[in-house]
């Protein structure tokens, strides 16, 4: 799949004016997340609050691929069907506007310029407190990231974003006003549904954290911006849920293009991606839950930099 003009090509070179496959997935993600609050958790609780919570994350997955301007050409309609937000906790317009910043990939990884790095600069790294290290050295384990990981997210999101407002983004302030909205629609179901609120809570919170599996490595410091970005050849489960961004060089190199169509293009040029990316490469998830779990991949103080020096462009 190409892009003409900004919108979604597919590999036959026919226009998609909207993309079925994604919108039926919508579709069905609402109607399993109803019926886990519901049904399901009259059933049997835990399965309720499994469904839900897997839901919520699989909602996040499908509103990344409305960022990039699927199912429909209109990006006002994409916002408009991810607008309940599930996952209570990041407005869809910060995630869209800090998302699309991370795409810059002459960027990836560095501390001030990617939104979603999870590196900090060695000058901004010495001056923490013990404690403080030793959190964020937790937090780069896979383990410390299912736990710690959205909490420390928000936290910077918010105390961020806090400080915009008050100097008078009105971006970011329109961002948090229609989260509201978002919200309350989703907290007016919850009420109404037999699954307690806080509970519901517990499984937004739990959804943030099943993203950051597909997260947590999807960047490494390198020389080279082409040799930043992961490939995870997973077929499992996770890697439905996150809608194929294991193949994520793939999806560096070709935003535009749909989730189903990723792995197809990868499989096509498999060697070509993974000599661009400098064989940043896993055979799965489980791999990553085998080496990573207790053990940090990456430092936290960006190995790239000096003094404060930014993180070299690359090519």
């Amino acid at each position: 799949m190409t892009t003409e003009g900004g919108q979604a090509v597919s590999p036959t070179g026919q226009d998609e004016a909207i993309e079925w496959p994604t919108f039926a997935l919508l579709l069905l993600c609402y109607s399993l997340w109803a019926l886990g609050t519901t049904l399901l958790y009259t059933l049997w609780a835990p399965l309720g609050f499994v469904v839900t919570f897997v839901m919520i994350a699989l909602h996040s997955s499908l509103t990344h691929e409305m960022v990039h301007g699927h199912p429909f050409r209109n990006e006002r309609l994409n916002e408009a069907v991810v607008f309940p937000c599930l996952g209570l906790f990041v407005p869809y317009r910060r995630f869209r506007d800090l998302h699309l910043a991370h795409h810059h990939d002459s960027r990836l990884t560095d501390p001030y310029d990617d939104p979603e790095s999870n590196y900090l600069d060695p000058v901004v790294w010495a001056r923490l407190p013990r404690w403080h290290q030793r959190l964020l050295e937790f937090n780069n384990t896979l383990a410390g990231r299912l736990v710690f990981g959205p909490a420390l997210g928000i936290y910077g999101l918010v105390r961020d974003d806090l400080g915009r407002i008050a100097q008078g983004d009105a971006g970011v302030r329109l961002a948090w006003l229609l989260q509201i909205p978002g919200v309350a629609l989703v907290l007016a179901w919850v009420i109404w549904a037999p699954m307690p609120v806080w509970l519901y809570l517990v499984a937004a919170y739990a959804g943030w954290s099943l993203l950051k599996i597909r997260t947590f490595l999807e960047h490494r410091a390198h020389m080279r911006a082409s040799g930043r970005t992961v490939i995870i050849e997973d077929k499992g489960p996770l890697a439905l849920l996150f809608l194929n961004n294991n193949y994520h060089v793939v999806h560096h190199m070709h935003p535009r293009v749909p989730w189903y169509d990723l792995p197809g293009i990868f499989r096509a040029n498999r060697d070509l991606y993974l000599r661009r990316n400098g064989g940043y490469y896993y055979r799965s998830y489980a791999e990553i839950f085998r080496k990573h779990l207790l053990r940090a991949k990456d430092p936290v103080p960006h190995p790239l930099m000096g003094d404060g020096a930014g993180v070299p462009p690359g090519g």
